[in-house]
């Protein structure tokens, strides 16, 4: 029986993973709507968290 990916049990940015292709994905995004609200910006404003990635990859 294979056990659960230890991803599976720690939750937050301290997850620790069984193989690195377990990163792959699921880049966290925000949204800045005090931001946009002050700037005057009438949209959608979402921020993807890059440096959750293991090595910062920012071509997606």
């Amino acid at each position: 029986m294979k056990k659960p990916a230890t991803s599976a049990r720690v939750p937050g940015r301290g997850r620790v993973y069984d193989s690195i292709t377990d990163t792959i994905g699921d880049t966290p995004l925000v949204r800045l709507d005090k931001f946009a609200r002050e700037k005057g910006i009438v949209a959608n404003l979402i921020a993807k968290l890059e440096f959750f990635n293991p090595i910062a990859s920012v071509k997606d």
